[in-house]
């Protein structure tokens, strides 16, 4: 028999949307204003994926093992948040995720919506949380589950379903210009980006990417961080610390200088460079070995006559650990790795180069509002002494090319077609296709 498919528990989230939506409440800026200062919030995405990697029945010779994948699927969010009482405020979503049944199971194994293991439909607790900003914005704070944005770990809410992550977090900005801020991350729930089953939450260390021997030798640990940035609008520079106990520490540093000169362009020159470095049981052990960095500069820009682009270089340190690290809790701040899809079949970025090129359009500036092109190139220079194909073969290259077409439409509405081709060294070429769509309200 086909998978058994949840529906129940969407049908209650359908439901309440239809109950609430039903009570003629005023249209708020976001959300529907159900009286009183109480908010309701939602997000209705659909999309179709395809993931081609010229391997249909999963051969492990070829592309990694990947198995060519599809499908189609629902995706609703809905959110309730209370009114502010002296500075306090809370917020519960939930969200999941159903094909109703439409897929071909022998077709799902890499589609990133449902968990691999056994693709039912689900629902979550995306959000429960409890929120304090003082009446200056000086000070902030939050603690349950929440969709945090930090550079190395982040809500990635590019495809079906963002992350979300059980966190305690401070932010201080009573200094202009500048802010610093902490916090401890317990668990995470995402399927792109978790290491673990995504549908449901796990220790940070479980969800990482390094090996399941150093995942239990880290004993279920979280990730603390603290983190400094200065922003004048033309100058920002940030410094970010990252301590995973018992697997690796992370320092992310950048600084962006921004300008618009008179010839109608507004560009930033950035500069970046983001180090990972074993610790603890990780650092004892050879199960896993993480001892790198990425130096990385960019150069990106817009006219006034809706064309921009946007270049980036970046050099790959002689140590190991990329594949265990790259991606890890959603976090892809990257110059130019360039992947409209975060994934790449190298064998390894060990001692690599990359270079991007991507020139864009908004053509809101011949009266299409929503609507945006861009098309881009990457090319990774990889190091023939590290990265192999599925077959054993040395890799001196690998270039990926996509576009990305998004419309924003109806104050809520939005699609976005995602194309990428990837042309690897002994492998057969690969592409994806997204095609996601939805209304917020």
């Amino acid at each position: 028999m086909r998978k058994q498919i949840k529906t129940k528990k969407l049908y209650t989230l359908a439901a309440l949307a239809l109950a609430l939506s039903g009570t003629h409440a005023a249209q708020a800026e976001q959300g529907i204003d159900l009286g009183g200062g109480w908010l309701f919030s939602g997000d209705i995405r659909t999309g179709w994926v395809t993931y081609n990697y010229n391997n249909p029945n999963g051969i492990p010779g070829i592309n990694k093992g990947h198995k060519d994948s599809q499908g189609f699927y629902v995706v609703p969010k809905l959110s309730i948040e209370t009114p502010n009482w002296a500075g306090f405020s809370a917020k519960i979503t939930g969200a999941g995720a159903t094909d109703f049944g439409l897929n071909n199971p022998d077709k799902e194994s890499r589609n990133f919506v449902f968990d691999g293991g056994d693709l039912e439909s689900f629902v979550i607790l995306q959000e429960a949380f409890i929120a304090f900003a003082s009446e200056n914005k000086a000070h902030s704070a939050l603690i349950g589950r929440n969709e945090l944005y930090t550079p190395m770990i982040d809500t990635d809410d590019w495809y079906m379903q963002a992350n979300s992550f059980e966190v305690m977090t401070y932010t201080n900005r009573s200094v202009p210009d500048l802010m610093f801020t902490g916090g401890y991350l317990h668990k995470m729930a995402g399927v792109w980006d978790s290491g673990a089953n995504g549908t449901e939450f796990h220790a940070m260390s479980d969800t990482s990417f390094v090996a399941a021997e150093d995942k239990a030798r880290a004993d279920d640990n979280g990730v603390g961080y603290l983190a400094t940035q200065y922003d004048n609008s033309t100058h920002n520079a940030q410094l970010w610390g990252y301590y995973a106990p018992d697997l690796y520490n992370i320092l992310f540093a950048q600084y962006d200088f921004t300008q618009k000169t008179s010839y109608g362009l507004a560009y930033d020159l950035g500069a970046q460079f983001i180090g990972f470095k074993e610790d603890g049981k990780l650092a004892d052990n050879d199960t896993t070995n993480i001892d790198y960095g990425i130096y990385s500069a960019r150069f990106d820009g817009s006219f006034d006559n809706g064309i921009g682009f946007a270049t980036g270089i970046a050099k790959y340190s002689d140590g190991e650990g990329q594949a265990a690290t790259l991606g890890a809790w959603g976090g892809y701040p990257f110059f130019a790795n360039g992947m409209i899809f975060h994934f790449f079949e190298a064998g390894s970025l060990r001692n690599a180069a990359s270079y991007k090129l991507q020139g864009s359009y908004d053509f809101s500036k011949v009266g299409a509002e929503g609507l945006n092109l861009a098309i881009r190139y990457t090319y990774f220079d990889l190091d023939p002494e590290y990265s192999f194909s599925s077959q054993n073969e040395a890799q001196s290259s690998m270039k990926l090319i996509g576009f990305s077409v998004s419309y924003d439409f109806l104050e809520g509405g939005y699609f976005s077609a995602k194309y990428e081709h990837h042309d690897t060294d002994g492998e057969p070429g690969t592409f994806a296709i997204r095609l996601i769509g939805g209304y917020r309200f």
